[in-house]
């Protein structure tokens, strides 16, 4: 089954669908990878914070798929937005993704920490994007005055704007701005650690379709264009989740799914204003 692809703003082609290693332990994570990859999966999302990274790269070497067909992406930690260390933590990252990485992000803004600086942060990033380290490089939580400030004060336009979206937090002034802007949008708790799933709204469409409620929500994300990644350790959960492309959604469910949106009130994770977690 073919997953379509979405250009980005740096002329680079990224896989729509992909396979998030968000806590899955270092120990299952090779494996849960490989058998991602096994089912078609061609796209990876890690990060520094995730403390999987060189097991994600060991799940692509155990699967034979070669390592030039997967797109890996991988986040700064948030412990390391001085420039220096930034610079150190980026080649942490290359060497234990096996070499030029293909989308990097800023975890998190971290407004209230490092004097609110996330510039010089977000030029480090630039300089291994010139110098090869790092092919496409983007943010992650970052809210509309946050993307502001980076047009203002740097060159480059991030790819992606990692955030968190799903039915019942759209996010969708973020989502708008990254529209206007040609940032593409990633998803993450795409079904809301679960919570959506139960939603009479959604398990009506689900029966209606002979589909999972799983599926019909990512199959919205889909559907407005979105990145999504869902995560599972579990074999027939996953091939599900990969399972979206042989139907639609109408227009209607579509719209119905949309507006369960609950604002702020939706949000599962931390607020990107004041989001201040450092791991020791």
């Amino acid at each position: 089954m073919s997953v379509p692809t979405i250009m980005l703003n740096d002329g680079r082609e990224i896989p729509q669908l992909g396979f998030g290693v968000f806590q899955i332990d270092p120990t299952e994570t090779a494996q849960a990878v490989k058998t991602a990859l096994d089912l078609g999966y061609r796209h990876l999302d890690t990060a520094q914070m995730y403390g999987n990274e060189a097991e994600t790269l060991q799940g692509v070497l155990d699967s034979g798929v070669p390592r030039g067909e997967v797109w890996i992406t991988s986040k700064l930690n948030n412990g390391f937005h001085e420039p220096d260390e930034a610079r150190q933590a980026i080649d942490d990252s290359v060497a234990k993704l096996g070499g030029p990485i293909d989308l990097y992000l800023i975890h998190w803004p971290l407004p209230t920490l490092y004097g609110g600086d996330f510039v010089s942060t977000w030029k480090v990033l630039e300089e291994a994007r010139a110098d090869g380290r790092l092919k496409s490089i983007g943010v992650s939580n970052f809210q509309v005055n946050h993307l502001q400030r980076l047009a203002q004060e740097t060159t480059v336009v991030p790819a992606v704007n990692q955030i968190e979206v799903h039915p019942y937090f759209g996010n969708e002034a973020v989502r708008r701005y990254c529209g206007e802007h040609q940032i593409g949008v990633e998803a993450w708790s795409p079904i809301a650690q679960g919570k959506v799933l139960d939603d009479p709204t959604i398990t009506d469409v689900a029966r209606r379709l002979g589909k999972s409620p799983a599926q019909v929500v990512l199959r919205w994300h889909i559907e407005r264009g979105d990145i999504v990644f869902p995560k599972s350790v579990t074999p027939s959960r996953m091939e599900e989740n990969f399972s979206l492309f042989d139907f639609e959604l109408a227009e209607e469910d579509l719209a119905l799914i949309s507006a369960l949106d609950q604002g702020d009130a939706g949000r599962t994770g931390g607020h990107p204003d004041t989001m201040d977690y450092v791991p020791s």
